[in-house]
């Protein structure tokens, strides 16, 4: 015969602290005949007759902890114990009759003789800690039932929804055990009145709304026990942040990130912030976007928000340049306090800006309020510091690229440096380098530096030895595209007859060359081969030819030397200012008529005595032709 060993204990627990008492018919089994007789015969036995020793009730023996345990489930769990063919349990407490079948609860609390009353305090304590426990998990099965049978909710996610409800479970159990003294429902059952409790305050259709507005099961919990039993605070709220753009999971990030006070907060109050917000710059259009991203400004009173945007209005920000800051990053308003936001700016001001441009610099790039003083800027600015780079330079990249000051030290800009050291480039040209090129520590190593540096030594024919150099001249190169910019230029370059090895000493001589347009390059080669009749030899040999304009110098330079009948290279016909090349070209001008000059009083000398010679000879009549002849012959 099948048995469940709790309920058999219970069973003798029962016999022994009522032994006059008869079973109840209700614990017999009736579909199960051999079971049945069995039981029948086991009862039939003689019990042995206690002798009363007098008239007065006898003192109920004191229960030990596991009785004591075991009577405190049998009394607050509610659910009916599960039955199988030719089980023989003892009834729940739910059952009928129950009460006839159970020692009175009130025997857990009798306390023995031999202990104090500081132990039977805490023995209490303990008792209806255990009470309080099991009433709880009670209350957390009834509501996922409820969950999972009206909201149609899965097993899986029901349970993990009850269990970030546990001050809503606690709320359910206190507010079902005070309907007990309601007359409706003073004969009613703990059960009937939690699962009243949880229909009346509406949180599953609820939990199914904010489930279809994309809020996730952990912060549902949380705006369930945010709201303290207020359950349609939530619905209301979400309604207003819907009205103002706030989409998607953003609806319960708002929410749990804002404060609790904001399920307290009436739509007036929070309506007057948005409009503040739209009459300094805020568009309504981007509301939700910065009320999504930053829902700390629902729970500031209006003083604080006023003092938030004068803060920045004072360093001389216009409505349209603080609407777009507070666009590009939220966070600037309501995540930091006015304390940390105005030490953050006098920390700026040490670099030698003033307070307008540090406006403008937050402006355009108010992620530097997001920078910790301590943590990222001191740190970067010691580094810089140990390269060389002054406090000018320093300014000079705050002002051009700001977002450097905001990327980390350690992962990003310590691994770029040690790339261009390990290429050969000294530590003085790296903080010029960055000075002059800041971008280059925003650009990634190993998807930009790298396969840059790798590609000028593989393709465009730079040695070992020069790329150092390379890097070090033309920085920029490391941020244009290899497959847009600097292949392109190298195949133009190779199409025009210039070698492998030529291309790479070009741009170790000039490293922008391959940053040019191509369509900006071949007008330029055009008219240096076709018009001026220019060797090749002397393009690989000055290749700054090419950063030169062709309207603004290269042609009126070149139409000069054909005027003056002069023949100059290119290093001395471009690389130098106007007033030095007209300098250079009347020179050359009176150096020659110097020489012409010179030359002729020789010719004329040699034709008088040649004439004389002649005259001697008679070789000719004509003392001109002669002259002449000398004249060709010394041509």
């Amino acid at each position: 015969m099948l048995s469940c060993p709790l309920h058999q204990h219970s069973h003798s627990l029962l016999l022994h602290h009522r032994p006059n008492t008869t079973i109840s018919s209700s614990l017999r089994r009736t579909h199960n005949s051999k079971s049945t007789s069995l039981l029948l015969r086991h009862l039939s036995q003689p019990q042995p007759q206690l002798q009363p020793q007098d008239h007065a009730a006898p003192a109920p023996t004191p229960l030990d902890e596991k009785e004591k345990v075991e009577l405190l489930e049998l009394s607050l769990v509610t659910k009916r114990t599960p039955q199988f063919p030719g089980s023989i349990y003892v009834q729940s407490p739910s059952d009928p009759d129950v009460h006839t079948s159970l020692p009175p609860l009130q025997t857990l609390f009798q306390t023995q003789t031999n202990n104090s009353d500081e132990e039977d305090e805490e023995e209490d304590h303990d008792l209806i800690m255990r009470a309080l426990e099991i009433r709880r998990k009670v209350t957390a099965e009834i509501f996922k039932e409820s969950m999972i049978r009206k909201g149609k909710f899965g097993i899986t996610y029901a349970t993990n929804l009850t269990r970030r409800l546990s001050d809503f479970t606690d709320y359910v159990m206190v507010e079902a055990a005070a309907m007990k003294r309601l007359p409706d429902f003073s004969e009613s059952t703990f059960n009937f009145r939690a699962k009243t409790v949880i229909d009346d305050s509406r949180v599953v259709p609820l939990i199914r709304w904010l489930k279809h507005n994309s809020v996730s099961y952990p912060k549902i919990g949380k705006l369930i026990c945010m709201s303290r039993g207020k359950i349609e605070s939530i619905r209301r709220v979400i309604e207003w942040l819907k009205s103002i753009h706030v989409k998607g999971e953003f609806l319960g990030v708002a929410l749990t990130k804002s404060g609790g006070n904001i399920l307290e907060r009436s739509n007036e109050e929070l309506d007057e912030i948005v409009n503040y917000l739209e009459s300094n710059g805020v568009r309504m259009d981007w509301m939700g976007y910065v009320v999504g991203r930053c829902p700390q400004l629902l729970s500031y009173s209006m003083e604080e928000v006023r003092a938030r945007v004068g803060f920045f209005l004072d360093m001389g920000m216009n409505e349209k340049d603080f609407g777009t800051m507070v666009f590009d990053y939220p966070r600037v308003l309501g995540y930091f306090t006015l304390e940390e936001m105005n030490e953050k700016v006098s920390y700026l001001k040490e670099f030698g800006i003033g307070t307008e441009e540090v406006g403008k610099l937050i402006a355009f790039k108010p992620q530097l309020m997001g920078c910790s003083i301590e943590e990222k800027l001191k740190p970067l600015v010691k580094y810089l510091y140990y390269h060389g780079i002054s406090r000018d330079g320093m300014k000079r990249i705050l002002m051009s690229k700001p977002i450097v000051f905001c990327i980390d030290l350690e992962t990003t800009i310590v691994p770029k440096v040690r790339f261009l050291q390990d290429i050969g480039i000294r530590d003085d040209a790296i903080g010029n380098m960055l000075v002059k090129f800041p971008s280059l520590l925003t650009c990634s190593l190993y998807k930009k530096i790298r396969p840059v540096v790798i590609f000028l030594m593989t393709r465009a024919g730079v040695n070992e030895k020069d790329i150092g150099k390379v890097i070090a001249l033309g920085p920029e190169l490391l941020g244009c595209s290899i497959s847009k910019k600097l292949e392109v230029s190298v195949k133009y370059f190779l199409s025009l007859g210039i070698r492998y090895r030529q291309l790479g000493e070009m741009i170790a001589d000039f490293p922008m060359l391959l940053r040019y347009n191509v369509d900006v390059l071949r007008p330029k080669y055009r008219y240096l081969r076709r018009t001026m009749v220019q060797p090749l030899e002397d393009l690989i040999e000055f290749p700054r030819f090419f950063s030169y304009s062709l309207d603004d110098r290269i042609i009126p330079r070149h139409k000069i030397l054909v005027e003056k009948q002069i023949n100059l290279k290119l290093r001395y016909m471009l690389a130098c200012t106007d007033e030095e090349f007209n300098k250079k070209v009347e020179a050359i001008v009176k150096r020659r008529q110097r020489f012409e000059a010179g030359l002729l009083v020789d010719t004329l000398s040699e034709a008088g005595h040649l004439e004389e010679d002649l005259s001697d000879s008679q070789a000719t009549d004509d003392p001109v032709e002669s002259m002449k002849l000398s004249e060709s012959e010394s041509i």
